[in-house]
């Protein structure tokens, strides 16, 4: 994300904070904004290795308690795909994610087509749909040039 986009979500993020009553720590601002200034959907250890010289004493518990509170706030999502890690991404609008099994590389996918699928109807299963996205699992580009295969559309 460009810098003044990163400055109004930070923003947004302690409106946010002051309307809930919930504190505005550094460790908070600082993770957000980590998160913010990155595009590689990083995973929580990303995070700490990040901001842990400029916040002295922070632990790892700190940065995934942190993480939790922003998911449970809506300011960052948690990626739900195949792969080692739980990754975080600050983009949440609807999009989808192309998912390299080899690497683990997340790729923002942006699809009118796939924001506009019609869901199947789940209402009799007792389950109300929230949200959506969609997860291609395939090789990123980088990977195939390692394993000399070719891409095709």
């Amino acid at each position: 994300m460009d810098k003044k986009h990163v400055e109004d979500r930070l923003r947004q993020f302690e409106t946010l904070c002051r309307e809930r009553g919930l504190p505005l720590t550094i460790q908070r601002r600082e993770i957000l904004k980590t998160i913010l200034q990155r595009d590689d959907h990083p995973a929580a250890e990303e995070v700490y290795e990040a901001v842990k010289d400029r916040l002295p004493g922070l632990s790892r518990t700190t940065v995934y308690r942190v993480l939790e509170a922003l998911v449970d706030l809506g300011v960052v999502r948690r990626l739900h795909h195949p792969g080692p890690n739980a990754r975080f991404d600050a983009k949440i609008s609807r999009h989808h994610h192309l998912v390299c099994r080899l690497c683990h590389r997340v790729i923002d996918l942006e699809s009118p087509a796939l924001d506009n699928l019609k869901l199947p109807s789940i209402g009799s299963q007792g389950f109300k749909v929230e949200d959506y996205s969609v997860h291609i699992v395939g090789i990123c580009g980088e990977c195939a040039k390692k394993e000399g295969l070719g891409i095709r559309d």
